[in-house]
């Protein structure tokens, strides 16, 4: 029994395999672990692999796996997981872009209670080198809607990760594109996350192979693990849109406080801007103490330590919704022509989005 599976997914990557499989035992040497290394082929036409076969002659803990249908770097993971010696996968790609350096720290991770361990692109301390805009922008806004189901994570698509099998024995991935990580965190069974940073270097032999396809396959997954989450409650997607769901109820009870202060001060004989004023400040107080003490309250680490500054950033972030909201609403009505009652509805949603994701990064956001 090996204490980790360090799994390497593979696709004509001759001019790779060999450095890679040798600087990943290398490390296991050095660390003294007993680490299996498990290639996973998908059937490469070059020499990919009768390099691995000829390692294996004489490193005893390198496996192959040849796949002949399915293709995929995402399916090979996935078939990686299945056929792994151990309790702990480590996944990082043949092509060097990944520092197998940080396999103990990752482990050790593992060791002391994490589920999932992420190799971080985007955290304090991590980059990415040699990397053309194209690339970058399309990473970005891949890493952008995957921190809308977990917005926690920094880099939840990254290819860099450690997991524990239990995580994924028993989860439903449906694996494609690029994204296995994204299918893990959304569909497997986790609750302890922890990401380490490192500096992503481009491969530096071979061609990337990222395509428009990727694009799509990746929007169509994210759709998925939405849908999943809705009958899948005990996933870490669902744990998300509850807070979504809380959130917006706690703003219609913001409504409800908003209009009875502001009748109890008209009734009062207080003047008609002001007691609108004072129905303002009070809704978004209410606001405040639920989803403090009920939507976010099992928020862990939480970036913003003090409850005054947590509200003093509410109030800041609610009046940018509101601004949002009243623009939208004048900019469709006056260059669009559409009804101001529809206006205002599209002001809202999108001034509560506003609201939620801006309050979840930095109100209730964690370090």
């Amino acid at each position: 029994m090996y204490d980790l599976t360090v799994i390497i997914p593979t696709f004509k990557e001759e001019a790779n395999i060999r450095k890679i499989i040798t600087e990943v035992d290398a490390v296991f040497l050095k660390n003294a672990l007993n680490g299996e290394i498990l290639v996973v082929d998908d059937n490469s036409p070059d020499n990919t692999i009768a390099i691995v076969n000829e390692l294996k002659k004489t490193k005893t803990n390198v496996s192959l796996l040849v796949r002949k249908s399915d293709h995929g770097l995402s399916q090979s993971v996935a078939d990686g997981f299945l056929h792994a010696s151990s309790d702990v996968f480590v996944v990082i790609d043949a092509d060097l872009s990944h520092p197998p350096v940080l396999i103990p720290k990752m482990y050790g991770e593992i060791r002391a209670g994490s589920d999932v361990v992420i190799g971080s692109r985007y955290m304090e301390g991590g980059g990415i080198k040699k990397w053309p805009l194209k690339r970058r922008v399309i990473s970005l806004g891949a890493t952008f809607l995957g921190r809308l189901l977990f917005p926690d994570i920094t880099d939840p698509v990254s290819g860099f990760f450690a997991v524990r099998k239990r995580v994924v024995a028993q989860a439903q991935l449906k694996p494609r594109g690029y994204k296995i990580l994204l299918e893990v965190l959304g569909k497997g069974i986790w609750e302890n996350d922890k990401e380490i940073p490192f500096e992503f270097s481009d491969r530096e032999i071979g061609a990337s192979k990222l395509k428009i396809k990727t694009i799509i396959e990746y929007a169509q997954q994210v759709m998925d693990i939405t849908l999943y989450s809705f009958s899948h409650h005990e996933s870490a997607a669902w744990r998300e849109w509850k807070k979504v769901f809380k959130f917006g109820l706690v703003g219609l009870t913001g409504v409800i406080v908003n209009l009875a202060v502001l009748k109890l001060l008209l009734m009062a004989g207080i003047s008609g801007y002001a007691a609108l004023f004072f129905a303002i400040v009070v809704a978004i107080l209410n606001n405040f103490l639920w989803n403090d003490l009920w939507t976010f309250k099992d928020s862990a680490q939480r970036l913003v330590t003090s409850v005054w500054q947590r509200l003093w950033l509410f109030y800041t972030v609610s009046a940018g919704g509101a601004v949002i909201n009243y623009g939208i609403a004048i900019a469709l009505t006056q260059f669009i022509g559409m009804k101001i009652e529809l206006a205002d509805l599209i002001g809202i949603l999108i001034g509560f989005v506003w609201n939620f994701v801006i309050n979840r990064r930095l109100t209730w956001g964690r370090k």
